[in-house]
């Protein structure tokens, strides 16, 4: 058994690693890929709360994926937000204002796509009809599992967005400007 989580482990470790590389040839950027990555914490903090909230349920082999498998459908959404908020950043070069502006411009598109997911899992989580209390504990931990997904998507990854890009700042005609300089104006000399 231990050689087996071993091998589960080294899986995971290798499949975050392949994953997050594909994100850096994407972005071509080795710092956006790390925000996109810091939010699986946030994915065990759902699993977490998982357990706490419905404890007084059966757990079933069913709800184990769930929270996975709502955070691999809203992570299209978290690549957008990146990508405005990092547009955002080259247009003014301030990282806070383009991280709320990104959270306060996705925040429809975001919202709509979670609640059409939602909606379209209403009837499993109800259990309804024969058969149904079987699933009912998966459309419930999707429905969760969305929900937190969709507060991380539009509240944590702004906040890592502007905490990890908070020193780039753009000077006259693109560039940085040198250190010990104010912003906009250039170095003397």
């Amino acid at each position: 058994m231990n050689t087996a989580f071993a091998g589960l482990l080294f899986g995971l470790l290798g499949a975050i690693a392949l994953i997050y590389l594909l994100i850096v040839v994407n972005f071509q950027s080795w710092s956006d890929p790390f925000v996109i990555v810091t939010a699986l914490p946030c994915r065990g903090s759902r699993n977490r709360l998982d357990a706490v909230c419905h404890r007084y349920h059966a757990i079933g082999c069913q709800r184990s994926p769930a929270p996975s498998c709502a955070w691999v459908l809203q992570r299209p959404t978290v690549l957008l937000v990146i990508s405005f908020a990092r547009e955002r950043l080259d247009a003014h070069g301030d990282a806070l204002a383009a991280a709320l502006e990104a959270g306060f411009v996705r925040f429809r598109p975001v919202c709509m796509t979670a609640l059409a997911m939602v909606i379209g899992m209403i009837p499993m989580a109800l259990g309804l009809g024969e058969g149904g209390e079987q699933n009912a504990p998966l459309g419930r931990a999707v429905i969760g599992g969305l929900a937190f997904a969709t507060v991380a998507t539009l509240i944590f990854v702004p906040v890592v967005f502007s905490i990890v890009h908070r020193k780039f700042r753009r000077g006259p005609l693109g560039l940085s400007p040198p250190a010990g300089s104010p912003r906009g104006q250039p170095a003397p000399g």
